[in-house]
């Protein structure tokens, strides 16, 4: 009789942080570097660096090298090679053109007009001339149904891709790669397995996953940290004027960012440089500890 195979091994922990080079990294996003690291560690496996350099108009000349910079200051070295988006354009392409073949991607020429009577959520393409001379963009074929995940901090959260969000950008009008596209492309190319950020892309996750099953890759395991907000509660991002860290001490930095993770001051090791600490704290750090919430005394 044949015996069964025994159940293949967990692929092994992969996680990342991908800023985007328009500024000087700021306290949310070392948050979620710091985070982001922090759960690689503990879960004993790697940590990468990916630059999201797609969009040139909103990037800053030097940003990329300051932000590496800052993580080296803050003892956070990625295992292994920087990922520049930028130099990956055949990826998305080829991606693309999948889609497209398999008829789960459109060219789309409808402008913001075009779709003001849909409440600007695009559903499917209005009426527009084939005019050849009229840019297009490319968008993804959303099903007709509720895509979900678990986050261990949020809990269960669901989103009706086609009511709630539309058919998804793929790539612009201006011929830029999409956000949406290029992190699906990337983290399958990676081999991500666990995917941790800031809450403010909870919203994203579920058209990724619905991507991801249209080119039929992995889904990693995803965990939304919370957000850095002002007194007011409102979140705070480069856009708004939130705070550059550098020039700050890497201790106070680290430890600021530690409480917020919602883990105690009493575990926060004994500062012995940056690598040296945030070594000793990977070991102290408890994954279910993590608020939905930024504590306000953090």
């Amino acid at each position: 009789m044949t015996q069964p195979s025994p159940p293949s091994p967990p692929a092994p922990y992969i996680g990342r942080f991908a800023p985007s080079p328009t500024g000087p990294l700021h306290w949310g996003s070392v948050l979620a570097a710091f985070g982001s690291w922090l759960h690689a560690r503990h879960h004993g496996g790697r940590w990468l660096v990916r630059i999201e350099d797609l969009d040139p108009p909103r990037e800053r000349p030097g940003a990329a090298a300051a932000q590496l910079a800052t993580l080296a200051r803050l003892g956070l070295h990625a295992d292994g090679e920087i990922l520049f988006q930028s130099r990956r354009n055949a990826l998305y392409r080829r991606a693309l053109d999948t889609l497209l073949d398999t008829g789960l991607a459109f060219a789309c020429r409808c402008s913001r007009t075009d779709l003001a009577a849909s409440d600007g959520i695009h559903r499917a393409c209005v009426a527009v001339p084939d005019d050849a001379l009229r840019t297009r963009s490319f968008r993804l074929r959303v099903p007709e149904a509720v895509v979900g995940f678990d986050d261990p901090v949020h809990g269960r959260f669901e989103q009706h891709l086609r009511r709630d969000v539309g058919d998804v950008v793929l790539r612009r009008a201006d011929g830029l790669w999409a956000y949406q596209l290029a992190v699906v492309v990337d983290d399958a190319a990676q081999g991500i397995t666990h995917v941790v950020r800031g809450a403010d892309l909870l919203d994203s996750t579920p058209r990724q996953i619905a991507l991801q099953h249209a080119l039929r890759v992995a889904t990693p395991a995803y965990l939304h940290l919370p957000l850095w907000r002002d007194a007011e509660g409102r979140k705070l991002s480069k856009s708004e004027g939130a705070e550059a860290i550098d020039g700050q001490p890497p201790e106070a930095v680290l430890r600021r960012c530690w409480l917020s993770l919602g883990q105690p001051l009493e575990a926060w090791p004994e500062w012995q440089g940056a690598e040296a600490t945030v070594a000793a704290a990977a070991a102290a750090f408890d994954p279910a500890r993590i608020p939905r919430e930024r504590p306000v005394s953090a």
